[in-house]
């Protein structure tokens, strides 16, 4: 007769590996746990053994999985390619998903297994790319997988995934590229679909402080303390200091210091500030006409050593300015001129 089975007694499955529920998984991806369930009921990327009725519980092959389908949304592709991606990946080794540091994280085109940009063990597919244009809530024709992956991220409300999107294309292509192609495309479908649907104005104020973060963190992180900073400042009136930031990490990958003072800066306290650090130069920025104010710029102090005096930003277009300043063109114009001009 067969020993007796205690069928109280959990498996062996169960005891050596703990699972996570849906909010605990929620926290480790870094999105909501709404957005689990969602993807669980319309695409299939749930936990594997889920019973009707029960709670969910993901394992680490569950995690995994999860993982690929954030990874291929967040480079563009729509949700239902990303869900057939992660399952066409198979079962997942133990270790967790990573991405092969030399290899393209957006497949062109469907490549041999032994080419694919995602390695989970054994040879799984490319990440796929999306065909669409920025999809129908947000349009950004002829964007790239970057930018339309930032741009469901954008939408979605997703910070950590806005993040980690903007510092891998920082580490693969450089600040320029990122803010041109991937950062700025964005910005302005979000500003278009606020001025035309009246809509989205927390999805501009979340992405502009999400890209102002990893942008002032590159520049504080790669430049040295400089003895005499460039100065970056938003005119009295100007809301808009994602430009500065960006023009900050641009200035700080060729060395050059900065000190950002942020936006609607007063002009008493931009001439204290002018007066205190003594820099090499001091920029402007004014989004609209309405802010350019020339009576700002006229009335900075003179100090010793002098400085170079630049406006920056399409407020200024069309502005006459006082003799000695400057106007900048683009941000990445704007970098090498500031460059050449305190570097000599």
């Amino acid at each position: 007769m067969a020993p007796h089975m205690d069928k109280t007694r959990p498996s062996v499955e169960d005891v050596d590996e703990p699972r996570l529920t849906v909010s605990g998984a929620a926290r480790r991806l870094g999105i909501a746990p709404a957005t689990l369930r969602t993807w669980d009921r319309r695409y299939g990327i749930g936990p594997t053994g889920h019973a009707h009725g029960r709670h969910r519980r993901y394992s680490s092959d569950d995690m995994a999985r999860l993982e690929l389908m954030q990874r291929a949304l967040m480079q563009g592709a729509a949700p239902a390619e990303a869900a057939r991606y992660a399952r066409s990946a198979g079962r997942p080794s133990a270790a967790p998903a990573v991405v092969a540091e030399d290899t393209p994280l957006v497949a062109e085109e469907a490549v041999p297994p032994s080419e694919a940009s995602v390695a989970v063990g054994s040879a799984s597919p490319p990440v796929p790319r999306s065909r669409g244009g920025g999809g129908a809530t947000l349009r950004m024709p002829g964007a790239g997988p970057r930018a339309r992956g930032l741009g469901r991220a954008a939408l979605a409300m997703d910070a950590v995934a806005m993040h980690t999107l903007v510092e891998e294309s920082i580490a693969a292509d450089g600040v320029a590229a990122t803010w041109d192609d991937v950062a700025r495309p964005v910005l302005v479908a979000v500003g278009e679909r606020w001025a035309t649907t009246g809509r989205g104005v927390e999805i501009e104020h979340l992405l502009s402080q999400c890209l102002i973060a990893v942008f002032a963190s590159r520049a504080s992180a790669t430049a040295a303390q400089p003895a005499r900073p460039v100065l970056l400042a938003a005119m009295p009136s100007d809301l808009h200091v994602v430009p500065l930031a960006v023009l900050g990490a641009l200035l700080a990958d060729r060395g050059i210091g900065c000190r950002s003072l942020g936006a609607a800066l007063p002009a008493d306290a931009l001439a204290a500030a002018v007066r205190r650090t003594a820099p090499a130069a001091v920029v402007l920025w004014s989004q609209i006409s309405s802010t350019a104010d020339v009576s700002v710029v006229a009335g900075l102090p003179v100090t010793r050593p002098r400085y170079r005096a630049f406006v920056a930003g399409p407020g200024w277009n069309g502005a006459t300015l006082p003799p000695g300043v400057e106007a900048l063109g683009s941000l990445v114009e704007a970098g090498e001129r500031i460059a050449a001009v305190v570097l000599r």
